[in-house]
């Protein structure tokens, strides 16, 4: 891996969460204390109860949010991919984790510690506005799902799947959905 593609000031995939809102200061220092690490294809990043010490910021690979149902059966809420900082809500919140992660295929993230979540917060306003932004778009995506479950039939449901897979993933050049 080439150390400044590692850099977090360097790295695009800041581009797509709330990291972008940080100064090149801030960058640095959360550079200095992240832990790159790779995420084999079924292992966990962390686990529903788990009290969590940091973020993870997802440079490559898919992981999925999910909820063990009191019967045994594991829930996906929500697919993480490229870009998507996970773990964000229950650091802020200082709550256990409400969800599991688990990596859909081979992963690489950086786990950012918390002190360097929190104190950026405490004092960079643009960063509080694009976490609070990113926390809303999740909540609203939420209230869409509830909605959908108990308003929408089988049909338009799967329907709804299939295309939140081809926005979120695309497709491959004959046009079958771009994932595994």
């Amino acid at each position: 891996m080439d150390h400044l593609e590692s850099r977090c000031e360097n790295c695009i995939v800041r581009q797509f969460n709330a990291l972008r809102a940080m100064s090149k200061e801030e960058l640095k220092k959360v550079s200095d204390s992240k832990i790159t690490k790779k995420i084999k294809k079924g292992e966990a990043l962390f686990e529903e109860g788990d009290k969590l010490n940091g973020v993870f910021c997802v440079r490559n690979g898919i992981s999925k949010l999910s909820k063990l149902s009191e019967n045994g059966k594991d829930q996906i809420v929500k697919l993480a991919t490229k870009g998507e900082v996970i773990g964000q809500r229950s650091v802020i919140a200082e709550e256990c984790a409400n969800l599991s992660a688990t990596a859909v295929e081979d992963m690489e993230v950086c786990f950012i510690p918390k002190d360097s979540i929190t104190s950026t917060l405490q004092n960079n306003p643009n960063f509080t506005l694009e976490v609070l932004r990113h926390m809303a778009h999740d909540l609203r995506e939420a209230d869409d799902v509830i909605v959908n479950m108990s308003q929408k039939t089988v049909k338009q449901r799967v329907a709804e799947a299939f295309l939140y897979l081809r926005n979120n993933f695309g497709e491959d050049d004959e046009g079958f959905l771009a994932l595994t």
